[in-house]
Order: C-alpha cells, then sequence, then structure tokens
C-alpha cells in the first residue's frame, strides 16, 4: 500500500502575514481575507479527492482545513510534525527587525537549507519532520492525500520528496496564502514523486 498522489495545502492569509511578520511556530489568526480564500480554494482542493486529511495543530491551518471538511465532508486530523519552520529567536519580529539584529543571515537562512536560525530549525529538519508523515501515510493508504500546512514547510517537503540536491533546494520560489503543491508517483518508479503543479491557485 503507497500513496500516488500528495496536495499541500498552504493555509490562508493571516495578521501576522499583513503586518509583515515571522510566525513560526507562533500561533497567529487568518484574516477575513484568508478565510475567503480558504472558502474558494476548498472546491478545487475537494476535487483531489484525498482519501485521507491531515492539517498542522497551528490554528492557521486547522481553520483553512475546516473550509476543506466542509465542501467535502473529510474529517482531517492534526499533527503538529506539519508546523511551520520553528524559527527560535526571529518569531514575531519583522525582517527588518531580522537584518538589524542579524546582518546578512535572513539571506544565510534562505540561501542555505541547512541553516537554521538561532534557536530554531533548518529546513532540511523541517523537511525530515514532515516526511515522517508521509512516510506513514505510505504505509497505511493509498490513493491521494493532503497536507494542510505551512509555506515553509511546503517548499522544504517538496524538494525533499523530489529529491533535489540541497544547493537547487532554494530554486523553489515560495508559496502564495492558500496555494498548494501537488505531486505524484512517478509511473516508472514508484519509489519517486515527480510535479504537477507548485504554487497553483484558484482566482480570488
Amino acid at each position: 500500500m503507497s500513496l500516488d498522489e500528495l496536495v499541500l495545502w498552504r493555509h490562508g492569509e493571516t495578521d501576522y502575514n499583513v503586518a509583515g511578520r515571522i510566525q513560526g511556530h507562533l500561533d497567529s489568526e487568518l484574516t477575513e481575507t484568508g478565510r475567503q480564500q480558504a472558502r474558494l480554494a476548498a472546491p478545487a482542493i475537494a476535487e483531489f479527492a484525498p482519501g485521507v486529511a491531515i492539517s498542522s495543530d497551528l490554528r492557521r491551518a486547522r481553520v483553512t482545513a475546516e473550509a476543506f471538511t466542509e465542501v467535502s465532508g473529510t474529517a482531517v486530523k492534526l499533527d503538529k510534525r506539519l508546523r511551520e519552520t520553528y524559527l527560535g529567536e526571529w518569531q514575531g519580529l519583522s525582517g527588518a527587525e531580522v537584518e538589524h539584529g542579524w546582518p546578512g543571515q535572513m539571506a544565510t537562512w534562505r540561501s542555505d537549507p541547512t541553516w537554521a536560525p538561532p534557536g530554531g530549525e533548518s529546513r532540511v529538519e523541517v523537511a525530515e519532520r514532515a516526511a515522517e508523515v508521509v512516510e506513514e501515510l505510505d504505509h497505511q493508504h493509498s490513493g491521494t492525500a493532503l497536507l494542510c500546512t505551512h509555506g515553509g514547510l511546503i517548499t522544504a517537503l517538496a524538494a525533499k520528496l523530489l529529491g533535489l540536491p540541497l544547493d537547487l533546494w532554494p530554486g523553489l520560489g515560495g508559496i502564495a496564502n492558500c496555494h498548494w503543491a501537488a505531486l505524484r508517483r512517478r509511473s516508472d518508479d514508484h519509489r519517486r514523486w515527480r510535479l504537477l503543479a507548485y504554487n497553483a491557485g484558484v482566482p480570488e
């Protein structure tokens, strides 16, 4: 038993997104725009017909996932391993505040997936904990799985599942609020994934 397809869906806009502040594990709220984004995207996500759905336990992902449940009737489980990158001392700060306190380190973090902010996680560590969830699903389910999660985690997990060399990870761009990535198992080698869509979304 193994998955055929994986959909990685980012949460809607939050108050921290609007303020330009780094969230990490902070439990921020969706804005009304974010809730509307979730309502608009949920039918498109439901068209993937996932047989199992799991969400980060952070509120912004949980509330986004609830929109999917409303249109699909599929219950969503919670897993803290799908939380966003833990950013240590940077959490709650703006980009300008990080640059002031740690000059040049934001650029280092963005370019090196093995580097972690002070007291935080690297992208490689985030990908490893998220990949544990996928591996467990692989042993328990077939068909399509939905993970409702966070932008940094989606980028890191997609890079890991695609087998990209670490120096190419920064080449994957960000995922917009309530957009998604979709991966499917290769027909010629079911151990490997290929990318079907990245940063896909619906018109707002």
